[in-house]
């Protein structure tokens, strides 16, 4: 096995995969956290360079003539401070646009001698001071050189100055500029947000600044290395409340006047940390706020429209930010680094939320808990939301990424983490279960295609901000390939933090983390527990794909196994090369082996036919010797392996005979999931009846078993995870025709109809009910849906009719629907791309959305798609059923026609639908025969 290196035993070996978070992520980022800290007391001037605070010049394979050519900036000039002031009008002016305007003051230093200052602006006039965009003015006595001339360059989205002469390294200078901007309802930068309560129409100035949109804000060093001081003023209309990511001065600082003739307040607030511009917010509103105090003084506030903070939809959210703040103080061992946390929730927020720093901004979805109205489900995604912002206050924003290349660490951290906060804050739920099904399997989905990304990847390779919001969108929807989350700006920080002292690895922390880090994908470890042999080799959905992407390591990684023999749990075992033995796996009679136990490690498992025939006999005999993971896991590896050719179709749908007896969620939700590409496959095909008839046999035990103990449908089932699998019960029942479940569903939603004040459903049940009753009826549903769409104050119950409107199987109401989605007046921007998807998910509504995107694309990309956080998931969404040869070509043809317009941060997305489409018109031709006789024969 080669050498062999240590690192602390208190660290642990658990460290190197899956659950190498705890104690590392403490390990390094104190130390990063003692350096920001000293770093943030210094005086605003003194303008210590470092590391975190220089950008790192790309390595470009193109090297531009100009240095404004180039999508980075020049590493000449580091940001010390900025003093900004926003004034955002919140009616529109004569020409019938929205505006604000505004005045910036930079304070940075040289580092490089230059006769440039290039800086970041987008979509702002500037105003013009004797033919130069800006002033320049020296601190401490420095004299400024004179500017030459000033301009734009749209490309690369800079203001550049060229100066008479060099500025002086060392010395610090003020570049002060006034600009005018549109205050847009494009959900990007300083942006206007609307919505109507008691009949008025209400306007919020907002912010998104990630990742390259505080430039469309103020001029600045845009770029997540440039930290600086931030001290911001607002100008806004009376009776209006001004916030931003600091505490405002005290009370006197914050004056009312006039300025142009109009009555406004002027909002001063404290500098703040020394921070990344995508970590700005700036909001006015008339929202308002609950607050809490109980941190050890930390004022925490929950701030939303007036209606719902006194339904109290904020109460929730207040109640256990707390104790998440204090869990992560705890599990960082450092203290909160900032005097105050407002959470707010918007009417329009294109992504979910956003952490910016002291001000994390959310949909209303993902902040707001109805206890009356909102689901079991609803609130899980409160807290599991909240809990990954929060995560972010100290990584990501007190330790923040360099370049976005390395964004895996700042998302793949929180990602990971938001389960350990959210199961602190409610411990009877079991959430550390679920990233098994929520992330790791939805991560397997994406890394196992050749045009997959490696977690890390060099910084020329992600440039412009079209290829920055790519890799924002990859990281952030695919919640990243496993848990190797750390707490360094890079990430080979850690593994030298690591590599100290104490318990026996195979290699170094830099040679197994590179592994896994460097290169795409994931391995399927095969063992024959005939011989004790194992094998790796790179996992691929498709098998006949062309990996282009080369690796230095061959695609092999270092592979930690943990697994056990016949129930016992053994010792773990490294697999270090292709091919291995160990003897202890070599197993004969009624023994097993079972590998990767409790899913600890990122890659699949394949056996001989013979361990896999003893581990299907256990779940037909005593599925419950395995763990509710592991019942999951063996279900969702045989599907993903028969789909890569690797077992055979009928093997993996074996899997799911022992379900009858199955009660659990997670095993349930496995199977749903992988059987969910079967129908997505089949149910425009004959095999749907037969498959159909099976299902209804397996899901009837379930259905019986929980109108037995809610006693006919008038309880609530007690655990968490249990009212999920109540959902999937009666879902899938009447999916598949399970006598009663429709009159059921029928019944409830009819009661409503006729008492429209009081809904009988229960709101875990709501989105089932809704999506089953609309789909079963007709004209009088649907508009009844919509009449409560647009009049409902909580932002749950609007999603959840939204998602319901398009499970209609009437096709004019389907297009009526689709053409709604573009008018923001009935659909909000935010949800128009997955309102999209949701009728594309229904199989009448297929074609209607395909066709409805193709003809419209150039308009729906220059509205929703340039920065979009759901751009991406709007090709995969209606692509998902594409398995037809006619389908493929279309697909490609679409591309071709539309490269002229673009597909910006879904470009990777369409290769991947096109890689898809291939596999699955591969898989349907190899396997549509044998599935359609094993559902018969099964279903008998």
């Amino acid at each position: 096995m080669g050498k062999v290196y240590y690192i602390s035993k208190n660290v642990g070996l658990g460290l190197l995969v899956l659950g190498v978070s705890a104690l590392a992520t403490i390990i390094a980022l104190s130390i990063a956290y003692d350096k920001e800290k000293a770093k943030n007391q210094g005086r605003p001037g003194d303008g210590a360079a470092d590391s975190t605070s220089m950008p790192t010049p790309p390595a470009t394979l193109f090297t531009p003539k100009e240095p404004w050519d180039r999508y980075r900036l020049p590493d000449s000039l580091v940001p010390v401070s900025y003093n900004v002031t926003l004034w955002p009008r919140l009616e529109p002016n004569a020409d019938g646009l929205y505006i604000f305007t505004g005045h910036s003051a930079v304070v940075f230093k040289c580092v490089k001698e230059t006769d440039l200052i290039i800086i970041h602006s987008n979509k702002l006039n500037l105003t013009n001071f004797h033919g130069h965009l800006a002033k320049l003015s020296g601190l401490d006595e420095v004299t400024a050189p004179t500017i030459q001339k000033s301009w734009l360059v749209v490309k690369t989205e800079f203001l550049v100055l060229q100066l008479r002469s060099r500025l002086a390294v060392g010395a610090t200078y003020v570049l002060y500029i006034e600009f005018q901007g549109e205050l847009a309802d494009d959900l990007e930068g300083f942006y206007r947000s609307e919505y109507t309560e008691d009949g008025v129409k209400k306007v919020v100035a907002t912010s998104q600044m990630q990742a390259t949109y505080a430039r469309k804000t103020f001029p600045c060093f845009d770029e997540p290395a440039m930290k600086a001081v931030f001290s911001v003023t607002i100008i806004h209309k009376r009776g209006t409340v001004a916030l931003s990511n600091d505490h405002k001065w005290f009370s006197e600082q914050v004056s009312d006047g006039v300025i142009d003739g109009m009555p406004v307040k002027v909002t001063t607030f404290e500098p703040t940390e020394r921070m990344s511009t995508y970590l700005l917010a700036f909001i006015v509103s008339d929202f308002v706020s609950i607050q809490s105090n109980q941190n050890n003084n930390l004022l925490i506030r929950i701030w939303a429209r007036k209606k719902a903070i006194d339904d109290r939809q904020g109460d929730y959210a207040l109640n256990v930010t707390g104790p998440i703040l204090q869990f992560y103080e705890r599990y960082y061992n450092a203290t909160y680094p900032l005097s105050k946390s407002d959470q707010i929730a918007l009417p329009d927020f294109n992504a979910g939320a956003m952490e910016n720093w002291g001000l994390v901004t959310y949909r209303e979805t993902a902040l707001l808990y109805d206890p009356i109205v909102s689901s079991t489900g609803n609130k899980e995604r409160v807290t599991t939301v909240i809990a990954h912002e929060l995560a972010h206050m100290w990584f990501g924003n007190l330790v923040t990424l360099r370049w976005w290349n390395d964004l895996w660490l700042n998302e793949g951290f929180a990602s990971y983490v938001e389960y350990l906060g959210a199961d602190y804050a409610e411990p009877t739920w079991d959430m550390k279960d679920q990233i098994i099904l929520y992330d790791m399997y939805k991560a397997f989905a994406v890394d196992a295609l050749a045009s997959s990304h490696p977690l890390s990847c060099r910084e020329e390779e992600v440039n412009d901000p079209a290829q920055i919001s790519e890799m924002i969108l990859y990281r952030k929807n695919d919640q990243l390939q496993f848990c190797l989350f750390t707490s360094s700006s890079k990430y080979t920080d850690l593994w030298d933090h690591l590599q100290k002292v104490g318990i026996h690895i195979p290699h170094t922390v830099h040679d197994i983390m590179n592994r896994w880090t460097l290169q795409m994908g994931f391995p399927v470890v095969t063992i024959d527990t005939r011989t004790g042999s194992i094998s790796q080799k790179h996992f691929l959905l498709d098998p006949d794909s062309v990996v282009d992407r080369p690796s230095q390591f061959n695609y092999t990684w270092f592979v930690p196994i943990k697994w056990m023999k016949t129930g016992v749990e053994q010792q773990q075992y490294w697999l270090l090369q292709k091919t291995d033995t160990n003897s202890l796996m070599r197993v004969s009679g009624q023994d097993w082996v079972l590998a990767n136990t409790n899913v600890s490690g990122y890659f699949r498992v394949n056996y001989d036919l013979e361990n896999w025939s003893r581990l299907l006999s256990l779940l037909n005999t005593n599925h419950k010797a395995l763990s509710v993971i592991n019942r999951a896991q063996i279900i969702d590896d045989a599907f993903n392996l028969a789909r890569a050719k690797i077992i055979s179709t009928t093997l993996a749908l074996t899997t799911t005979k022992y379900l009858s007896k199955e009660k659990d969620y997670i095993p349930w939700e496995s199977v749903l999931r992988n059987l969910n590409y079967y129908i997505l496959m089949f149910d425009r095909t004959e095999v749907y009846g037969a498959l159909q008839a099976y299902l209804k046999k397996q899901i009837q035990p379930l259905f019986e078993h929980f109108r037995t103990i809610t006693a006919n449908w008038t309880r609530v089932p007690s655990g968490h995870t249990d009212q999920y699998n109540q959902i999937n019960a009666i879902g899938i029942a009447c999916s598949m025709g399970v006598r009663g479940c429709r009159e059921l569903i029928r019944g409830w939603y009819r009661q409503w109809m006729e008492t429209p004040n009081h809904n009988p459903i229960h709101p875990n049940l709501k989105s089932t009910v809704y999506c089953s009753a609309i789909a079963f009826g007709g004209t009088e549903e649907w508009d009844f849906a919509w009449m409560k769409f647009k009049n409902t104050t909580v932002a749950s119950e609007a999603s959840r009719l939204r998602a319901a409107m398009a499970c209609t199987k009437t096709p004019w109401l389907l297009n009526r629907y689709l053409e709604y989605t573009l008018d923001p007046t009935k659909i909000r921007k935010q949800d128009a791309t997955s309102t999209i998807q949701y009728i594309a998910q229904n199989v009448v509504g297929l074609p209607l959305a395909w066709n409805f995107i193709r003809a419209r694309w150039s308009y729906i990309f220059q509205q929703y798609g340039k920065g979009s956080f759901s751009f991406s998931s709007l090709i995969s969404g209606i692509t998902k059923r594409f398995s037809t040869e006619f389908e493929l070509q279309e697909l490609k043809k679409f591309k071709e026609d539309n490269l002229h317009v673009g597909f910006g941060s879904a470009t990777l997305a369409l290769e991947q639908a096109i890689e898809k489409t291939t596999a699955n018109i591969k898989w349907v031709t190899e396997n549509k025969a044998q599935v359609l006789k094993w559902f018969t024969e099964a279903s008998k």
